[in-house]
C-alpha cells in the first residue's frame, strides 16, 4: 500500500466488489436486480474476509450496498471482524433501466443506439425506464463516500459495493474524467484502497486479488 502520512484527519477506505454471481458469469447486467452470490462468490467472500484479517488493521466500521450480493459478501466480513454491518442504498450499482437483465450482446442487438451511447460513456445519457446517467450515478456515489470519510476521520473503514461504483471511485481518487475509457481492472472480491484527507482523495492500492483464484472483471464501461 502506498505510504500516506499518519494523521487524525485521514480516513482510509478499503472497498471490496461483491463476490461472483451467476449473472456475472453470464456477462449479464444486474444493476438494481437483486441477484445472490453463486458458490464461487460465497467462497470469494470468505477468502476476502480472511485476507482482511491478515491486514493487521483495526477497522472501525463496515458499510455495504443493500443489494443481496453485496450484503452476502459483507456478512462474511462482519462475522470474521465482529463489525456491525451498515447498509447504504447509495452504494448500489448503477440503475441500467431496460438494460437490466440483458447480456451485453443482447443489449447491443436489441437497442443499438442506446448501447452506443452507453459504450461511449455519454455522461448525461440516462437509460429509459428509471435508469441513471453517469452524472447522476457519480453524484450519489460521491455523496456516500464523502459522508463515510467525514464520519470516520482518522479511522480505517470497509465498504462492500459493486463494479460500477468502483469505476466511479477510481475516477474520484485519480481525477480521471467520467467519460474516458476505463484502463484499470475491477475484479470480484478484490481489495481497493483510497484515502480522504481534508476534502482530498488519494488512490493507495487497487485490485489486490492475491487471496483469490480466477476472478471476473467488471463488464466493460459498466
Amino acid at each position: 500500500m502506498t505510504n500516506i502520512s499518519n494523521t487524525e484527519r485521514t480516513c482510509r477506505i478499503c472497498l471490496v466488489r461483491h463476490g461472483e454471481t451467476a449473472w456475472n458469469a453470464e456477462r449479464r447486467l444486474q444493476g438494481h436486480i437483486d441477484i445472490p452470490l453463486n458458490e464461487t462468490g460465497l467462497a470469494q467472500a470468505e477468502a476476502t474476509a480472511l485476507r482482511l484479517l491478515g491486514q493487521e488493521l483495526r477497522f472501525n466500521a463496515l458499510y455495504s450496498s443493500d443489494l443481496q450480493r453485496a450484503r452476502q459478501t459483507a456478512a462474511a466480513i462482519a462475522r470474521h471482524h465482529r463489525l456491525e454491518l451498515n447498509h447504504d442504498e447509495r452504494l448500489r450499482e448503477r440503475h441500467y433501466g431496460f438494460f437490466q437483465g440483458l447480456t451485453y450482446d443482447e443489449a447491443e442487438r436489441q437497442h443499438p443506439e442506446f448501447y452506443r451511447r452507453f459504450k461511449s460513456r455519454e455522461i448525461e445519457f440516462a437509460f429509459p425506464e428509471r435508469g441513471e446517467s453517469l452524472a447522476e450515478f457519480a453524484e450519489r456515489v460521491h455523496d456516500a463516500l464523502h459522508d463515510i470519510a467525514n464520519r470516520h476521520a482518522g479511522h480505517h473503514v470497509l465498504v462492500v459495493t459493486h463494479g460500477g461504483v468502483l469505476d466511479i471511485v477510481h475516477r474520484l481518487a485519480t481525477d480521471e474524467p467520467l467519460d474516458s475509457p476505463r484502463n484499470f481492472p475491477i475484479p470480484n472480491a478484490a481489495l481497493n484502497w483510497i484515502a480522504h484527507t481534508d476534502g482530498e482523495w488519494q488512490l493507495l492500492a487497487w485490485a489486490d486479488e492475491s487471496h483469490l483464484g480466477d476472478t471476473l472483471d467488471e463488464l466493460p464501461n459498466a
